[in-house]
């Protein structure tokens, strides 16, 4: 499995795993300023945009560590941009990251990984 396959297999389980937590998926690979966002869902009132790192093991550290400023930050502005498209301008925002560990079949769920500034 390539790493592209790795990221596409990572992200379909993410999904089922939110979906299994009862969270309503809204959409995958949003696209906007270039920058891709892996799930947008929504968590009771809460639109919640979320990361998704996967890895085979821990030999280059914990996948979250891969999601850097600059990448928050463009998560930032993609979420912006869906929520201005979609008219969400008094929805309670949250920004997570699941990391995926095939190895190991262990997701970890990190809420609110980040925050809007």
């Amino acid at each position: 499995m390539n790493n592209k396959e790795l990221g596409n297999f990572g992200e379909s389980l993410a999904t089922d795993f939110l979906q299994k937590k009862n969270y309503i998926i809204l959409d995958r690979n949003y696209r906007a300023l270039g920058t891709e966002i892996d799930i947008i869902a929504k968590d009771g009132e809460e639109l919640v945009f979320v990361e998704v790192k996967t890895r085979r093991n821990h030999k280059f550290g914990e996948a979250y560590e891969a999601v850097t400023e600059f990448k928050m930050r463009n998560i930032i502005q993609t979420a912006n941009v869906y929520i201005y498209k979609h008219e969400l301008y008094n929805t309670q925002v949250r920004f997570d990251v699941i990391e995926v560990y095939i190895n190991e079949k262990r997701i970890n769920h990190i809420e609110n990984a980040f925050i809007l500034i």
